[in-house]
């Protein structure tokens, strides 16, 4: 990365001539994005940015850098706990690719080490209701029927977000040619279950640990906006709570760190709404489904060629255990 032209662009961005970069080095936990941590100083000053561009390969479902920095400066200008969005660069001359600059939120944001590390997180309990406040905060940041002029590519809500959803998952599955009966069966299961959806929102799209970050006393932020769009509520709820995001803790239903009870807490009174325990099953359900899919497609990504990885090989090989817990999820003795 050349950093000579990349202090530019940020000086001349902050107004800021003096600006020195001191160190750009990669940061760990982006699956499908890289993000770098720039420090810079500033006078007497030292800041933290981190820079976020596509990696070398990507899957069909990710936004581009563009819109995704577009949807954290909505969120934030709602108050959505998120990284500052400081800029966003189209010019693929300044580092290789497009990129986001964010401000640097302090934490840990590893989901594994978040789940297993009490030290981490503050009370366990109040994490889990402010986490359900903070989802509650981003369905409500955005209204459908007047989006500003910067999100018009977020489109018109699904009528049926449900069917959305399962539509996308196929075109994902013939995208990279997987032939996956057991996943077939678990689309063709959403298909005929597929709950209505009474108010579509802004959704987060994944909303779970391991994309949030924690200090000793609690929330710092939410990461990772780029699967944010329109769709159920619920989704989101669901996400959170599946057991393939609790990190081995199945005994924590939210997000293998807390309560379900004290999750939907802090939804609930913060919202206002409430929430369909069966529709955030079948959620559930479909949040296997869909990390079956995008495990395929970051295998496929390794096998591409395009992007020699380790994790992205070994992600690929988490989709038997998925696609069991989905047969047994659908199993015709479960059907109600």
């Amino acid at each position: 990365m050349e950093q000579a032209q990349l202090r530019d662009w940020i000086a001349s961005h902050l107004g800021c001539p003096d600006l020195a970069i001191e160190a750009v080095q990669p940061l760990g936990g982006g699956s499908i994005q890289e993000n770098r941590l720039v420090r810079c100083r500033i006078g007497d000053t030292v800041r933290g940015f981190v820079l976020r561009m596509d990696a070398a390969a990507t899957i069909a479902s990710s936004r581009s850098r563009a819109e995704e920095f577009h949807i954290l400066d909505a969120v934030w200008k709602a108050g959505v706990r998120v990284p500052e969005p400081v800029a966003f660069c189209a010019d693929p001359a300044i580092v290789g690719a497009p990129f986001a600059l964010m401000g640097l939120v302090e934490g840990v944001g590893l989901g594994p080490r978040i789940a297993k590390d009490l030290s981490l997180g503050g009370d366990r309990e109040i994490l889990a209701e402010t986490l359900g406040r903070e989802l509650a905060r981003i369905h409500a940041a955005l209204d459908p029927r007047e989006v500003p002029a910067a999100l018009a590519f977020l489109g018109a809500p699904e009528p049926q977000p449900a069917l959305a959803e399962i539509a996308r998952l196929r075109a994902s599955l013939d995208g990279i040619g997987a032939k996956r009966p057991a996943i077939e069966w678990g689309l063709r299961w959403g298909k005929v279950r597929a709950p209505a959806c009474r108010a579509p929102s802004l959704v987060h799209r994944d909303f779970r640990t391991g994309n949030y970050m924690v200090d000793a006393s609690g929330l710092t932020a939410i990461l990772d906006w780029e699967f944010a769009g329109w769709g159920d509520p619920a989704q989101d709820l669901g996400w959170f709570c599946a057991t393939c995001w609790r990190f081995g803790r199945t005994d924590l239903e939210a997000g293998g760190i807390g309560s379900r009870a004290s999750f939907y807490r802090g939804y609930t009174q913060e919202s206002g709404r409430t929430i369909d325990p069966d529709s955030v099953a079948y959620w559930e359900v479909m949040a296997h489904l869909r990390w079956a899919v995008i495990a395929l497609e970051q295998g496929a990504r390794h096998v591409s060629g395009r992007e020699f990885s380790l994790e992205l090989a070994l992600t690929g090989r988490m989709v038997p255990e998925l696609e069991r817990t989905i047969l047994r999820a659908t199993a015709p003795e479960n059907w109600s």
